[in-house]
């Protein structure tokens, strides 16, 4: 698409990362909807563009000894466009980030735009896939309308009423036990329909590419440490993509599972009583530094843990919660037994989401389409958000836009981008830059 008025790209693509509704876009600027759309196109393109150059240098060539690198996932909600079906879509995102340096390695949703629905509903039907088991299915990666509608009622089936952390994370095995797939997170409803446009992909194709493709850019990587949110659908695209690694002992995975809904109240309590208990410590063990009472405190919780699941998978309580992970508990996927106990407490130490978390919150502070909506009293359990898109192909050109703009052109405390801290540049990029990558 030839760019007859480039000035407008600056404008647009820092009103889009700064909160801006779509109709304000088109106030400031004087453009019209179909123009903003257009260009959030071009956008989405020059940031694929400039970012695959620059991971290019990762995959295979960029050495490092150590990443520590958190997963989690988002939902998003598209809003309805007729009134006589007020059923939302809701798609899901995965992301992962490096927790020393914030730098976002992808963010992937669980939608393909390029498929037509209706044209492989009707090639599903006559390729018999309905009849046969997902393995042999011709369109195994995306969901079908009877598919979606069986999974939809069987999901309001559901309910969780942990009290506790503890109760939280044993709830969350007994529905993964419960699925008939273990390894499909996807939390359905009636409230919930399939996408008019593209197609809806299920989670866990969406899990194994994500984790397929952190493979391929980790190559160089000396050793890599995974802490996922805790589901079953993460745990086993991160052990398969990595299955060779983990057996060589160069990856390992642990599930982290943060007590959400806390009150400020209540994480100024959590974070006081293990500030006591610290300085306690210290004060028994003056001769030891910060560091080893911490290994100390975390050696003691190593004693205390407890098992939850089929698998009796091992929980410890983390003795070191802060404001944003006020209740923390970890639990060690690839645990083989060979690492001494200084060693095992520090990688327990290390344990945290906050890396994936922190630009989670940043995309919902920050891209007005994508901040979490609010039930209107009169759509029943319908979500309407005013901000939010009718189009689902426009959360993933939303979500790369942003994530370039995050890693590359975004500044924290220190003035260095993401980008920066990991050495795949060398100052801050402007968004001038992107707009005009690859420009004769």
């Amino acid at each position: 698409m030839r760019q007859r008025k480039r000035h407008e790209n600056e404008i647009i693509f820092k009103l889009l990362v700064n909160k801006a509704p779509l109709k304000r876009i088109c106030e400031v600027v004087g453009i019209s909807p179909q123009t903003v759309y257009d260009k959030i196109n071009f956008l989405h393109r020059q940031c694929l563009a400039f970012v695959a150059d620059r991971e290019r240098i990762l995959a295979g060539k960029f050495q490092r000894r150590r990443l520590y690198v958190s997963v989690d996932s988002q939902q998003y909600l598209v809003n309805w466009s007729q009134r006589i079906d007020k059923r939302n879509v809701r798609l899901a995102a995965v992301a992962s980030a490096d927790n020393n340096t914030s730098y976002v390695f992808g963010v992937h949703v669980n939608f393909d735009d390029s498929l037509d629905g209706e044209q492989v509903e009707k090639d599903a039907i006559a390729s018999g896939d309905y009849i046969v088991t997902y393995p042999f299915r011709k369109y195994a990666r995306v969901w079908l309308k009877r598919d979606y509608e069986e999974a939809a009622i069987r999901g309001l089936q559901r309910s969780r009423r942990a009290i506790s952390l503890e109760s939280d994370i044993s709830e969350v095995y007994a529905e993964s036990l419960a699925r008939e797939d273990i390894e499909i997170s996807e939390e359905l409803d009636d409230t919930l329909r399939l996408p008019s446009n593209g197609m809806q992909v299920h989670s866990e194709y969406t899990l194994y590419a994500h984790f397929e493709l952190l493979r391929i850019l980790f190559a160089g990587i000396e050793k890599v440490r995974f802490f996922l949110d805790q589901d079953s659908g993460m745990r086993a695209a991160c052990l398969a993509a990595f299955r060779r690694e983990i057996k060589e002992r160069t990856v390992d995975a642990f599930y982290v599972r943060i007590a959400k809904g806390k009150t400020i109240d209540e994480k100024r309590r959590l974070v006081g009583v293990t500030r006591k208990r610290f300085r306690e410590e210290r004060e028994q063990f003056p001769d030891l530094s910060e560091n080893q009472v911490k290994l100390r405190l975390i050696q003691q919780q190593l004693a205390n843990m407890t098992e939850h699941g089929k698998w009796r998978d091992r929980w410890l309580v983390h003795p070191f919660p802060n404001m944003s992970e006020p209740e923390k508990s970890v639990c060690y996927l690839t645990d083989m037994g060979d690492y001494d106990q200084d060693h095992l407490a520090w990688l327990y130490n290390k344990a945290t989401l906050h890396g994936v978390d922190k630009f989670l919150m940043q995309i919902r502070r920050r891209i007005s389409m994508l901040e979490r909506p609010i039930p209107s009293a009169s759509s029943g359990r319908c979500v309407w958000h005013g901000y939010s898109p009718y189009n689902p192909a426009v959360i993933t050109k939303l979500l790369d836009i942003f994530r370039v703009y995050y890693d590359y052109v975004l500044e924290g405390k220190d003035k260095q981008t993401p980008a920066q801290r990991l050495g795949l540049a060398d100052e801050a990029v402007s968004i001038q830059d992107l707009c005009l990558y690859g420009a004769p």
